[in-house]
């Protein structure tokens, strides 16, 4: 992927990652996919840094959407 597309990629996922909210339409295994594509490139220091923000941002949301389904599973 050349420096452009990796770049443009790494913002629309900042862009889309910080709005999810789980119920999208689009499921967060999508997004997740969008970002080890993402992370596999030969990526510079400072986009480092972005797509490990990105990635615990995801990560995040993943694990609490997990609890909830967890706490309404076991009411």
């Amino acid at each position: 992927m050349n420096h452009h597309q990796l770049e443009k990629d790494i913002e629309h996922l900042e862009h889309i990652i910080g709005r999810l909210s789980g119920r999208d339409h689009i499921p967060l295994s999508y997004w997740r996919g969008r970002l080890e594509s993402v992370s596999s490139e030969n990526l510079v220091p400072s986009q480092m840094q972005r797509v490990k923000r990105l990635n615990e941002a995801l990560r995040a949301l993943e694990s609490r959407l997990t609890h909830e389904s967890v706490q309404q599973r076991d009411r």
